[in-house]
């Protein structure tokens, strides 16, 4: 049995001053019976197991890995308090992180989908007639976990030195493959970086939007209206000024990739002003390390968004939207203790004094 005990980071409105785990879930009610022998003692601020909403277990930089690595991914992740992920697109099979308990929550979305020249060699699944992308969310819908993930723009080569980032699918096939996903019970969300994909995403009725560097004001105050979660992937984009630099062929897609990467924190903040629900993802995977959720959290702050507010969609509100139990009565306990407030400084996810998943204490540290 643990006694977590200090301060318990339930939602934005609660928090207690305890919480007790026994075989292996929540309890707010102090249990009876138990030898004090039998407990082991958590102290400081305790909060729901962090979420990576853009994650990528069993990705590398040149497509999928072996499973020895996807492992030490799970696990880098898990380490660093990141307890849940929904795995925004994979190449790889990760079914078997299910049976390990010692391994994070995985909610899939199948593989990207994507067209021929028109995303990171080895990583998507290619369609070669944009018509076949209801058929292939369809597909996608039943090897994922509820989710569907598209590439929604990229840059296109052919046009040569005007290549630049342009919409991959045709608005009414893309307003068609929406609602097969949503007929199959799944929700999409679409990685987008530019301007021109984004009408056709807000038409068809996506859910989540990845990146979103190309929001205009005006589609700003219509995702916020909608209750569209953005995942701004700070990380990432922090990578749009060396992207550019290696596009010498390319100097329009440069050009925007520099204009992107230079407002990045004050898209971010305008995001939040709106009233946009923000996420927190990482995407890890490919050419970012796993377990760098605390440095896309501090990267969000260094934007503009308070503290408290990245926390909570770090954690209980990315739990709640995701419909994954966080710290409430009979949870599955899974949580991180650290030895400050991160609501007064976001730095402290970085530094966890304990990570508890499925109730058992997974890592230590000090």
């Amino acid at each position: 049995m643990l006694h977590v005990r200090g301060r318990v980071l339930a939602g934005d409105d609660d928090v207690r001053d305890q919480l007790w785990v026994v075989d292996g879930r929540v309890t707010f009610d102090p249990p009876r019976g138990r030898r004090s022998a039998d407990v082991v003692t958590l102290d400081g601020w305790a909060l729901p197991g962090l979420v990576d909403v853009h994650c990528h277990i069993g990705l590398g930089a040149d497509g999928p890995v072996e499973r020895d690595v996807a492992e030490r991914q799970a696990l880098a992740d898990r380490d660093a308090g990141t307890l849940l992920v929904r795995d925004a697109g994979s190449p790889a099979d990760t079914r078997w992180v299910d049976d390990r308990p010692d391994l994070p929550r995985v909610l899939r979305a199948g593989r990207h989908l994507a067209r021929p020249r028109r995303y990171l060699r080895h990583y998507g699944r290619e369609l070669a007639d944009v018509g076949e992308l209801p058929a292939a969310v369809a597909e996608e819908t039943a090897r994922g976990d509820g989710w569907v993930k598209l590439v929604a723009d990229w840059i296109d080569r052919d046009l040569g030195p005007d290549g630049d980032l342009r919409p991959l699918w045709p608005d009414d096939v893309l307003a068609e493959a929406v609602r097969t996903a949503h007929a199959g019970g799944a929700r999409v969300t679409a990685h987008t970086f530019s301007t021109e994909a984004v009408p056709g995403l807000l038409a068809a009725g996506v859910d989540c939007i990845e990146h979103g560097t190309g929001l205009l004001p005006e589609h700003v105050d219509e995702v916020a209206r909608r209750g569209i979660p953005v995942v701004p992937t700070l990380l990432q984009v922090d990578q749009f000024e060396a992207i550019a630099a290696q596009a010498v062929r390319y100097p329009r897609f440069a050009e925007r990739m520099r204009r992107l990467h230079a407002r990045r924190y004050a898209h971010v903040r305008d995001l939040h002003d709106a009233g946009v629900r923000l996420l927190v993802g990482t995407d890890a995977g490919g050419t970012i390390e796993h377990g760098r959720l605390p440095d896309e959290a501090a990267e969000m702050v260094r934007a503009g968004v308070p503290a408290a507010d990245v926390v909570a969609a770090a954690s209980w509100r990315a739990r709640e939207y995701l419909g994954v139990p966080g710290l409430s009565e009979g949870a599955p306990a899974d949580l991180v203790v650290l030895a400050a407030d991160p609501r007064d400084d976001v730095r402290a996810l970085g530094h966890p004094r304990a990570v508890v998943l499925r109730g058992r204490v997974v890592g230590t540290h000090g």
